[in-house]
C-alpha cells in the first residue's frame, strides 16, 4: 500500500476488491484458468458489476469519471492472485476505455465507451509484428482508403496480439501512407475480430496465460472509414495518439500487474515461513530466511512508492513520462528479484504447480519484456532527461 492515509474511496475500493478476490477467484480456479490460457467471462461480468471498468470513462458515457490511481489499484489488487482477471480488465478499461476516451472520435465515444464502461467488450492490441517490436514506427501492416473513401482495407500481420479471440476489436497500428515521412504515415484502425479476411493463430508461451496470445493475419480486411481512431481527422495521426498520455498510462498498467503479483508472492512466502518447520523451529526464525523476507519487503515498499507516485502524476495531468518509465523499469526488474527470493524460501514447493509461486515466477519473468522492455525504458529515460549521446 503506497498511501499512509489513502483517501476513503481508495480504501473502500481495496476492501471491495479483496472480498471479490477471496470470493470469486479461488486459487485452484485461477490455476485452472492459467492452465487453459483462458479467463472466465462470467468472472469478468461479476467484476464489471462493481463498476470498476468505468474508472477510465467519463460520466457522460456511463463511466465513473477518470481516476487513474483507482484503476491502478484495481489492477494491483486483482493481480495478487495473478493476471487471470487483471489483464482482461486492462483490455477493457485501458486498451479500450482509456484509448477511446483519449483519442476516439465523438461517434466512437458514443458507441463504444458505454459498452466498455459496462465491461461488455474488450480490445486487443495490434502493435507488434514479426519484424517489429520496440520500433513501432516501422510497422509494415498497411491500411488504405477505398476509392470512394468509405472503407479502410487492412493487410499484414500482427504478433503477440493477446486475447484477439476474446476481444471485440483489435486496436491496430497501420502504415497508412507509403510515401510520407516516418511518424507522419501511421494510423490506428479499429478492426472487428469477426471481420472477413482475418486469420488467428495461437502462440504458446511462458507466462501471462490469462488468454491465448496470437498472430493475427489481415488479408484485404475491409472496415468502415468511421473505424479510423479519431475519425477521418485521425488519418496519418497514429503516432500522435500513440505517444500521448495513453502510452504513459499503459506503462502503469503493466507495472500495476507486476506489483500485484509481487505482493502475492510476498504474502505467500511470508505465510509459508511462519508455518513450515525445519530443524525444530519455524523457518521464519532462521536468520537467513528472516533477512530474505525483510529485504523483499523493503524492495516491495520501494516499488509501491514508484508506481503510485507516477499514477498520481498521471491523474493530476502532470508530465509523467520519466516517472512511468522509471516505475516500469524498476518494478519490472525488482519484482522478479522479489519473486525468486520468495520461491527460494518455499524451496521445492515454490516450483510445484500446486502452489501459486510457480505461476508468479513465470509471469514476472515476462514483465521486464512486455509493454516496453527494460532497455527501452532506459532509452526513454535517457532521452527525456536529455542525456547527451
Amino acid at each position: 500500500m503506497y498511501f499512509q492515509d489513502e483517501p476513503e474511496h481508495i480504501r473502500m475500493l481495496r476492501d471491495t476488491l479483496k472480498r471479490f478476490v477471496a470470493n470469486e477467484m479461488p486459487r485452484e480456479l485461477c490455476r485452472q484458468w492459467d492452465r487453459e490460457a483462458q479467463f472466465s467471462w462470467d468472472a469478468v461480468r461479476k467484476l464489471a458489476d462493481l463498476g470498476v471498468f468505468g474508472l477510465t470513462v467519463d460520466e457522460e458515457y456511463g463511466g465513473l469519471g477518470r481516476d487513474v490511481v483507482a484503476a491502478v489499484v484495481v489492477i494491483e489488487e486483482l493481480s495478487r492472485r495473478g493476471t487471470v482477471l487483471s489483464c482482461p480488465y486492462i483490455h477493457g478499461a485501458f486498451y479500450g476505455g482509456m484509448n477511446i476516451s483519449e483519442a476516439g472520435s465523438d461517434e466512437q465515444k458514443r458507441e463504444l465507451l458505454p459498452k466498455l464502461a459496462r465491461g461488455e467488450i474488450l480490445f486487443a492490441y495490434g502493435l507488434s509484428e514479426p519484424d517489429v517490436g520496440g520500433d513501432l514506427a516501422a510497422v509494415a501492416t498497411t491500411a488504405r482508403l477505398s476509392a470512394d473513401g468509405s472503407k479502410v482495407i487492412v493487410n499484414g500481420t500482427k504478433r503477440w496480439c493477446t486475447a484477439a479471440r476474446d476481444a471485440a476489436y483489435i486496436y491496430c497500428l497501420c502504415k497508412s501512407d507509403a510515401t510520407a515521412p516516418r511518424y507522419k504515415n501511421l494510423s490506428f484502425v479499429l478492426v472487428p475480430t469477426n471481420a472477413p479476411g482475418i486469420t488467428i493463430r495461437d502462440i504458446p508461451h511462458l507466462g501471462l496465460r490469462y488468454a491465448k496470445t496470437t498472430d493475427v493475419y489481415f488479408d484485404e480486411v475491409e472496415v468502415p472509414a468511421a473505424n479510423i481512431v479519431g475519425g477521418r481527422a485521425g488519418w496519418h495521426k497514429g503516432w500522435d495518439k500513440l505517444i500521448g498520455p495513453a502510452l504513459d498510462v499503459e506503462r502503469l498498467e503493466i507495472t500495476a500487474a507486476t506489483l500485484g503479483i509481487a505482493h502475492g508472492a510476498m504474502e505467500d512466502a511470508w505465510a509459508y515461513a511462519q508455518e513450515r518447520k525445519q530443524f525444530g523451529k519455524l523457518i521464519s526464525a532462521h536468520q537467513a530466511v528472516r533477512h530474505a523476507l525483510v529485504d523483499a519487503q523493503t524492495k516491495l515498499r520501494a516499488c509501491d512508492h514508484m508506481l503510485y507516485h507516477a499514477a498520481w502524476l498521471a491523474q493530476m495531468g502532470r508530465p509523467c513520462a520519466v516517472e512511468s518509465s522509471m516505475a516500469k523499469l524498476f518494478v519490472g526488474e525488482t519484482a522478479l528479484e522479489i519473486a525468486l527470493a520468495c520461491q527460494k524460501i518455499m524451496g521445492a514447493y515454490g516450483c510445484a504447480e500446486e502452489y501459486d509461486m510457480e505461476r508468479y515466477v513465470r509471469d514476472l519473468t515476462c514483465m521486464p519484456i512486455v509493454g516496453g522492455s527494460s532497455n527501452m525504458q532506459r532509452n526513454n529515460i535517457a532521452g527525456r532527461m536529455r542525456l547527451a549521446g
